[in-house]
């Protein structure tokens, strides 16, 4: 059952963007089944995150990435410095598996990994989720990319990509899946769907931010980005 909130879809280019029309055709099929009221709900809900100002204070292309330290599904320690000796991070929030958007998104990258690699980039994804359910989440996509839990969203309010839900979004997730249960907290905090191309000086390089979590970085789109730092490198 199609969970998390959705409202009337609005027209954008998908020519050449698979992942873009996937979304786009998730977001026509729940509008034809949504009430009036849901849609509203969560329309509300993504102006309140443009009103917050959130997409102002997130991090841009040109700042330095903070850094930091989190796990991955298996219960390893993952810090950002250690990936960035290998060459650039495509750092990539997530909000959880309870998510049809998301789940798209992962299976989509998932798809392009193998040239994501080859640019000599290494691909996480951040969620705010408790590890097991990150575990549970990578095992049923089969990722080949490693998952980190920012719990609590330390790492996202770091990079100013949290917002707080509203309190009729709140609820409604807590009735429909438990929202709590997967965050281990009630704050009813969510993480934007951002993607972030650092280089290995740490700086990032390319942003994707979006008030509507329904819109995703397109896999291609980084693949471009990382292919002008590669070039640019002298790689």
């Amino acid at each position: 059952m199609d969970q998390s909130p959705h409202v009337t879809p609005r027209a954008i280019p998908t020519a050449g963007r698979p992942l873009a029309t996937e979304l786009a055709a998730k977001k026509a099929s729940f509008a034809e089944r949504a009430s009036d009221e849901i849609k509203t709900l969560y329309a509300d809900g993504i102006q309140a995150v443009v009103d917050a100002g959130v997409i102002d204070q997130a991090r841009k292309m040109g700042d330095d990435a903070p850094g930091f330290t989190l796990q991955n599904q298996e219960g390893t320690e993952v810090s950002l410095g250690s990936l960035l000796e290998d060459g650039p991070v495509v750092l990539m929030w997530y909000r959880g598996g309870w998510c049809p958007y998301c789940n798209l998104t992962l299976r989509a990258y998932q798809e392009r990994l193998d040239e994501i690699n080859a640019m000599g980039a290494t691909l996480v994804a951040l969620t705010p989720e408790l590890p097991d359910k990150s575990l549970s989440t990578a095992e049923k996509e089969g990722l080949g990319f490693q998952v980190l839990s920012d719990v609590g969203n330390g790492v996202a309010r770091e990079y100013g990509v949290v917002f707080e839900l509203t309190e009729g979004v709140k609820a409604n997730y807590e009735r429909a899946f438990g929202l709590s249960q997967y965050n281990g907290d009630d704050s009813g905090e969510l993480p934007l769907a951002a993607t972030y191309v650092i280089g290995r000086d740490g700086v990032i390089r390319w942003a994707f931010l979006d008030a509507d979590y329904r819109n995703r970085a397109e896999p291609a789109d980084v693949i471009e980005a990382l292919e002008r730092l590669h070039s640019a490198s002298g790689g």
